[in-house]
């Protein structure tokens, strides 16, 4: 197991990159995440969902994505609520506080959900050896210890040795890691075997000495430094990568820009964009950089209408139908799509207390959201028309 001393320390990344070395090593590694938060999914080939993540891990280690992969997936809706997907299907909506207030019924439900994520380790392990697995956050959140579903306790079923991943450029490395251990119980602390340093700048032998303190305070093995890599291009498991992102337009490009939603989902969508070099993309909901782009994305949201409610009380719903009638090109891809439309109505309540709002009004089309969504993978063709 990956675990890591917080969010977006590299542990997808470095995951990813042992299913590919296992495979090419004459393994047969498979991927694994008990539970997932996140809005970045993926449809496995049964058009069932799983986190982003370990659809990338499983292509690495050359095999199908599978619901075992990933068998808890948490999609927020809200600050506090959150879809429930299990084994690749929703349960529904659920708000963390209503389970904290009820001790008792939170235990049942957790209860439930640990020997589901345990089974289809179970499921999978059977099939693959190794079992490349990847924590969640921090391996240190002690107040979660015993909900927890992901990290340490999933490790002691799965009698996994941890491996505790620690991100130097953002600094506090020393803290982090041995912060990360000393937190833990003495039967946890057993099974964290190694640690990696990673996204180190610089020369590398700057931190030998770094390396040797470490090992003296921790009691451990650094068993290695992973140099920043700026041209690895893997899709990121959640929105934390997104403060990386541009959020300006650059003169002497076609500008993209995609509009920041609040319960925006799928980012990834567009990291092929990115790699272009004719192309900046950019994410804003600034209403003047909105009017000034060549190309308008609207893109996935789990929350349509509050987020096209928010669209419009900021200006940025003029601002894009104002762009397009000026010239622009406009895009919707889901969420971004209904949108576009005349209509968005949820009579049945689905996604929240907002049952119909007026579109954008640039397609004609009107969108009813139903109770059971339906998610598939699409392949695509590329071709070439003949002139005569």
């Amino acid at each position: 197991m990956f675990a890591g001393t917080g969010s977006d320390v590299g542990k997808s990344i470095i995951a990813a990159a042992f299913c590919r070395i296992f495979r090419q090593d004459g393994y047969h590694p498979a991927p694994f995440k008990a539970q997932n938060m996140a809005l970045n999914s993926y449809a496995t080939p049964e058009g069932l969902e799983i986190g982003r993540a370990q659809a990338v891990q499983a292509e690495a280690a050359g095999i199908a994505c599978h619901t075992d992969m990933n068998p808890l997936l948490l999609k927020p809706q809200s600050d506090h609520t959150s879809q429930v997907v299990l084994n690749g299907k929703p349960l529904g909506n659920k708000s963390a506080y209503d389970y904290w207030k009820n001790n008792f019924q939170f235990s049942i439900f957790n209860s439930q959900l640990r020997k589901e994520v345990c089974d289809a380790f179970d499921r999978l392990s059977a099939r693959y050896n190794p079992i490349v697995m990847e924590g969640a956050g921090s391996i240190s959140e002690i107040n979660l210890r015993d909900t927890d579903l992901v990290n340490l306790p999933m490790a002691r079923h799965a009698k996994a040795d941890v491996i505790l991943v620690g991100d130097i450029d953002r600094g506090g490395v020393f803290a982090s890691v041995y912060g990360s251990i000393a937190l833990q119980n003495p039967e946890d602390r057993k099974l964290i075997k190694g640690i990696i340093i990673n996204k180190f700048r610089g020369d590398m032998r700057l931190f030998d000495k770094g390396k040797q303190m470490l090992e003296e305070i921790c009691g451990i093995p650094v068993l290695g430094v992973i140099p920043y890599y700026t041209d690895i291009h893997i899709e990121e498991e959640d929105s934390v990568a997104l403060a990386q992102k541009s959020f300006e337009m650059r003169q002497g490009k076609v500008n993209v820009a995609v509009v920041m939603l609040r319960h925006l989902s799928n980012y990834t969508d567009f990291d092929a964009l990115e790699q272009d070099p004719r192309i900046h993309l950019f994410y804003t909901n600034n209403t003047d950089d909105i009017s000034k782009a060549d190309i308008i994305i609207l893109p996935g949201t789990k929350s349509t209408l509050h987020d096209l409610y928010e669209l419009r009380r900021n200006g940025c719903a003029q601002a894009i139908i104002k762009a397009h009638r000026d010239g622009a090109t406009v895009l919707g891809i889901c969420g971004g799509y209904q949108m576009m439309g005349v209509e968005v109505c949820d009579p049945d309540h689905v996604e929240g207390d907002i049952e119909r709002l007026p579109g954008l009004g640039l397609l004609p089309i009107t969108t009813t959201i139903g109770g059971e969504k339906i998610t598939r993978q699409v392949v695509f063709t590329k071709f070439k028309v003949q002139s005569s």
